[in-house]
């Protein structure tokens, strides 16, 4: 059960809180992401919860993105447009939700990781937590995540992120660029300016917040359609020998 990953809820004074853990480095199979993205839409219909904190276990990986034994076990066009559609769907669930979403990045990001770093409304960081968008180096591109990083921190750094896929850039060079607010030394500092905002959140106009959430968004309601159709092209593009190939090549390091 453990291998499959997990995702724990907790709703404590108004402050909704999901932490999503996969024992490899927080990859994402797509069961975790099925269930990401329906506690993100649960939490954003219960009334009790003002504020949503989306974080991960451990210390040094925020997420790796998708699970490599999963991407590298799909044989046909439907099942890799499924798989990544979970992306698609933990995107616009954040996207659609009603409530304000604090993002808790404690580590490093890839992939599906800088989407989800994208895809919520403030997102916190630790300076260990650099990022990379590696599909293209395992012959992919970052189609259903693109979106929400452009949005995030406009095309040309995108384009960069894209294009260097197998280089890292620094938390410093994530905030520079409008991805992380704020960059901590460590995860302590780092919480207690997460408790400081999301309390402050909770105690804020639910109405005046979820208006705030619709401007904030506006321009992407076109999204569903959109990610669908991306998650198609990646789903084509894993089928193909060149990425089957890379795929295996870069689990063996």
């Amino acid at each position: 059960m453990i291998q499959q990953g997990t995702i724990t809820t907790t709703t404590t004074n108004n402050i909704g809180t999901i932490e999503f853990f996969h024992p490899m480095s927080n990859s994402l199979p797509g069961k975790l992401l099925g269930e990401l993205a329906e506690a993100i839409t649960a939490m954003g219909n219960d009334d009790e919860v003002k504020v949503i904190i989306l974080k991960s276990a451990g210390e040094r990986a925020f997420c790796a993105g998708a699970s490599f034994d999963e991407l590298i076990s799909i044989k046909d066009l439907a099942t890799g447009q499924k798989f990544f559609s979970g992306f698609a769907n933990v995107i616009n669930a954040a996207r659609k939700c009603p409530k304000l979403i604090i993002g808790r990045v404690q580590g490093k990001a890839v992939g599906g990781g800088v989407g989800m770093a994208s895809a919520v409304d403030y997102c916190f960081a630790t300076e260990h937590a650099a990022v990379k968008l590696s599909e293209l180096a395992v012959g992919i591109g970052p189609f259903v995540v693109g979106p929400a990083v452009e949005r995030k921190i406009g095309t040309s750094a995108m384009s960069q992120l894209a294009m260097d896929a197998t280089e890292w850039q620094s938390a410093q060079w994530a905030k520079d660029k409008g991805l992380y607010a704020e960059v901590f030394e460590n995860d302590i500092l780092m919480d207690d300016a997460i408790d400081t905002l999301a309390n402050k959140l909770a105690n804020s106009n639910p109405e005046a917040m979820s208006m705030l959430k619709q401007i904030f968004w506006q321009g992407t309601e076109h999204w569903d359609e959109l990610l669908a159709e991306r998650a198609g092209m990646s789903g084509k593009l894993v089928l193909s020998d060149f990425t089957v190939n890379a795929i295996n090549k870069f689990k063996k390091k």
